[in-house]
């Protein structure tokens, strides 16, 4: 582990960029950017097009490590380059962003009012690939829509089980148990969920140090417990269909916080802008989610 990002993810004001949609959400992304999809054709052309759209954000002048802790990669992204460097190690060396990267193979079907994540059986070698571009951490991603205790213990079990493997290479794990934000029981599920953090927490070794993306809770500060453990880097939280400017006002009001955004990062980004527009749209939803995570 890079002891120079472990401190700076731990102890710099900033957020996390999440560039990960992978997938079934990339046409989403490319419409939102105003690339529809009559304007590709299969997977290569579409994995061409995000490319050049998250290559666009990283090499923006307003795009870097004074008030960006790190950028979460697709696998592809990181199999890529950028001006001529893999896009992990251009990412730390010009931009002094630590590179984190997506793992997980997408989500299961529904279950206890759960989507848990698909198995992953090729991890280890994905894992391995990752440290040799320099990676620095790990996220996967599982969904809660109820406030069932079953699902939700299936959940976070499964994200410890896997995230203990990602510990034994060295890497940081960031757990992902998203609340759905549209949820009927969204308190109650968060209820549930931080008890049972709280115990896979405390059940870790004293080195072990893992993260947490964490929807935005219904009652502010709802996660401090988990925010202070000593066996957390960093508790970051994701957007989850807020509007930017919701997602900042639920974020300040929630301390010690810091941003994991995708799509409220990216929002009112356009294939179309000029490079200038383009730079200072980026400038200003940095600047505003960055000040939004230094609550």
């Amino acid at each position: 582990m890079n002891q120079q990002q472990l401190d700076k993810v731990r102890n710099q004001d900033g957020f996390i960029a999440a560039l990960d949609q992978s997938g079934g959400s990339t046409p989403k992304a490319l419409r939102l950017y105003g690339i529809p999809e009559d304007e590709y054709s299969g997977e290569a052309e579409m994995y061409d097009k995000v490319h050049e759209m998250r290559t666009r954000i990283i090499t923006s002048p307003s795009f870097g490590g004074d008030r960006i802790l790190g950028a979460i990669l697709f696998e592809v992204t990181m199999d890529r380059t950028i001006k001529g460097k893999p896009t992990a190690q251009y990412l730390w060396e010009d931009k002094q962003v630590v590179p984190f990267l997506k793992v997980d193979k997408g989500l299961a079907g529904e279950e206890n009012g759960v989507q848990v994540m698909k198995p992953m059986p090729d991890l280890d070698a994905l894992l391995d690939r990752g440290i040799e571009n320099g990676i620095f951490g790990t996220k996967m991603r599982s969904v809660i829509k109820l406030a069932d205790d079953a699902g939700i213990a299936a959940v976070v079990d499964q994200q410890f089980e896997i995230g203990r493997q990602i510990l034994g290479k060295g890497l940081v794990p960031i757990i992902e148990p998203e609340v759905d934000i549209n949820s009927a029981e969204k308190a109650q599920a968060e209820i549930i969920l931080k008890a049972r953090l709280i115990e896979h927490l405390d059940a870790l070794e004293p080195g072990q140090q893992v993260m947490l993306k964490l929807t935005l809770p219904e009652q502010d500060d709802f996660y401090k417990e988990c925010i202070e453990h000593s066996n957390i880097v960093r508790v970051v939280a994701l957007s989850g269909g807020y509007s930017r400017e919701e997602a900042n006002d639920r974020l300040a009001r929630n301390h010690g916080m810091v941003a994991s955004f995708s799509r409220a990062l990216s929002e009112g980004l356009s294939a179309q802008q000029s490079d200038e527009e383009f730079n200072q749209m980026l400038d200003a939803s940095i600047q505003s989610i960055f000040d939004a995570s230094r609550t």
